[in-house]
């Protein structure tokens, strides 16, 4: 499978500046890397990023992540691999990446307020970016039909 075309950040130059910014903001928010790559993992798994998907599972194997943890993401509900402050930041993810399932209350008070209580204001706003950005990221991967294993 090849790709429809160029990805639009790389025929849009301008575009990486901006990309490069806000992966430069989520850095200074103090939220831990594999937390960020295992939240990214979870967004791109409700969107069909094979894409995505590929290059967040191979991140989290270079940063010594288990594969129980990398393979129960998509039930981390039901797995017992999870801290509490993880869970809170993929119920986060899950709310935010699906909000046109929501009929109200799109992401509700009782799943801000536990993530609320697990990171300060710098880490919950580099994990709300985390999760827009990732989710930009698997729209236009999957409009553009970029393959996985797509190397950047």
């Amino acid at each position: 499978m090849t790709a429809r075309m160029k990805n639009p950040a790389y025929v849009l130059p301008t575009a990486m500046k901006g990309i490069g910014t806000l992966v430069k903001a989520i850095g200074e928010g103090g939220l831990d890397h594999a937390l960020q790559e295992l939240v990214a993992l979870r967004v791109s798994q409700i969107n069909g990023c094979a894409a995505c998907v590929h290059g967040h599972v191979a991140s989290l194997r270079g940063a010594g992540e288990s594969e129980e943890r990398i393979a129960s993401a998509v039930a981390w509900r039901e797995a017992p691999f999870y801290t509490e402050a993880e869970r809170a930041a993929l119920a986060l993810s899950e709310y935010a990446t699906r909000i046109a399932d929501q009929s109200r209350d799109r992401v509700p008070d009782d799943v801000w307020n536990d993530v609320a209580d697990h990171f300060d204001e710098r880490e919950l706003s580099a994990l709300i970016l985390v999760i827009g950005l990732t989710n930009m990221f698997n729209r236009i991967n999957v409009t553009v039909q970029e393959p996985a294993g797509t190397t950047w």
